[in-house]
């Protein structure tokens, strides 16, 4: 293993076809892990992510150190934010540089006005936190601005049935993440939690969760990436297993933004068949708001660009606060193959003071030296690049940054003929 490793990949274009049993959703194993964390006596839990953040949550949640250390990993160390509050003792709970750079004070505000004891160890509003044992009676009722992170909303919500009086939790202003909050209201109900909507609030009784064993369905943002290489294939059939029909993932909905691009999506007993026809034409343009299902922007401007179909974005303002900021970096790196991305001027998209919008225009072009592309320390860009190298061979830097949510992402790739070659940097 060099010191600097660099992957290449390549497929020789052939009809693309193979079947994939994908991970455990990152996001629903987080959730699960804090409600059994809260849940006397716990629960097994069955197909559990083998995710960086998932496995190191796990452990964090065992762990008797002083120290807990969340990595790079946003959703552990905001969950764990709120967890600890109510965990005897107390603990640092610190992070990455990034992770020092993103801030928690929203967060932590809610929080200290349930009377949770939060201190700043460092730069007041970010980690690395100092958290100690709280009852959280001194409020049952909050307001948080609906338009901040579903992490923060979640964190609390999760909490929210063993707080002594419950909470009313009221979302102020319009909700960009509901697909979020509904996914973890709908496991929470799973394990005997009720609750129930006025308006904009959430009330959440006091209760207590009921054990029950569970199962993680498969990743949708991990399927995303195979939907990508559906649509940018001269034709395939590809059965992925792992994922429901009704599931409580909002970005569930790549199947219907791919039939835009001639993928079809049918539901069977272990998962589902993608399948793309031979000469299915892709749209002369593709536009849609991500402000639901922001994990899979990055997968549609890829596919976009392997297209050469030009797109309008929007709802992207959360990407910009995430492992980098990832409107800039898919800039830059679609830019290595002549794609512009760029963000329109409020006066020229008519919205001003309200939705961003960003543009898309060219098609991939390739040089005889593969392309190499940054991954940011962000393994949704090394995923959503990696199905380009269906058209060419591509390089890929850091490539590993892909364990934070699919360590076997390239193991997989190679069941469907792909070649990945470790290369010198």
């Amino acid at each position: 293993m060099s010191a600097n490793p660099m992957y290449q990949l390549s497929h020789p274009n052939t009809p693309l076809t193979g079947r994939i049993s994908l991970t455990g959703s990152k996001s629903i194993a987080n959730r699960a892990l804090i409600i059994r964390a809260l849940t006397p006596g716990g629960f097994p839990i069955h197909r559990l992510a083998a995710a960086d953040d998932t496995v190191r949550l796990e452990r964090l949640l065992d762990s008797e150190e002083e120290v807990l250390d969340a990595g790079p990993a946003g959703t552990t160390f905001r969950f764990l934010t709120g967890f600890l509050s109510r965990r005897p003792g107390q603990q640092i709970l610190t992070g990455s540089k990034r992770m020092k750079e993103r801030p928690i004070g929203i967060l932590v505000d809610a929080l200290r006005q349930l009377g949770a004891d939060i201190t700043y160890t460092e730069q007041e509003g970010y980690p690395p936190l100092k958290i100690g044992y709280s009852t959280l009676n001194r409020a049952s009722a909050l307001s948080i601005a609906a338009d901040t992170s579903s992490q923060y909303i979640s964190s609390l919500l999760m909490l929210a049935p063993t707080l002594p009086q419950g909470l009313r939790l009221t979302l102020e202003g319009d909700i960009v993440s509901l697909p979020y909050i509904n996914m973890t209201l709908s496991l929470m109900a799973y394990f005997g939690v009720a609750h129930t909507w006025e308006e904009q609030t959430i009330i959440v009784p006091p209760q207590a969760y009921q054990p029950r064993e569970f199962t993680v369905e498969a990743d949708w943002s991990a399927a995303s990436y195979y939907y990508g290489l559906a649509a940018l294939a001269t034709s395939a059939d590809l059965q992925i297993d792992g994922l429901f029909a009704d599931s409580v993932q909002g970005d569930a909905v790549v199947a219907k933004l791919y039939e835009r691009f001639g993928v079809t999506t049918t539901f069977n007993a272990t998962g589902l068949r993608l399948q793309k026809p031979a000469g299915a034409p892709a749209p002369p343009l593709f536009e849609q708001d991500f402000v639901t299902c922001p994990d899979i922007a990055q997968t549609l401007m890829a596919t976009c660009a392997g297209l050469g179909v030009q797109a309008l974005y929007s709802g992207l303002q959360t990407l910009f606060i995430k492992e980098t900021d990832r409107v800039a970096a898919m800039k830059a790196e679609l830019g290595k193959l002549g794609v512009a991305l760029y963000k329109i001027p409020a006066h020229l998209s008519g919205s001003e003071g309200g939705q961003q919008y960003f543009g898309q225009e060219g098609k991939a072009t390739f040089t005889p030296t593969p392309p190499t592309f940054a991954t940011y320390h962000d393994h949704r860009m090394a995923m959503a690049m990696a199905p380009l190298a269906l058209l060419n061979p591509i390089r890929i830097e850091d490539p590993e940054v892909v364990g934070k949510s699919y360590p076997d992402f390239y193991r997989d790739f190679e069941q469907l003929g792909f070649v990945v070659e470790e290369i010198a940097d």
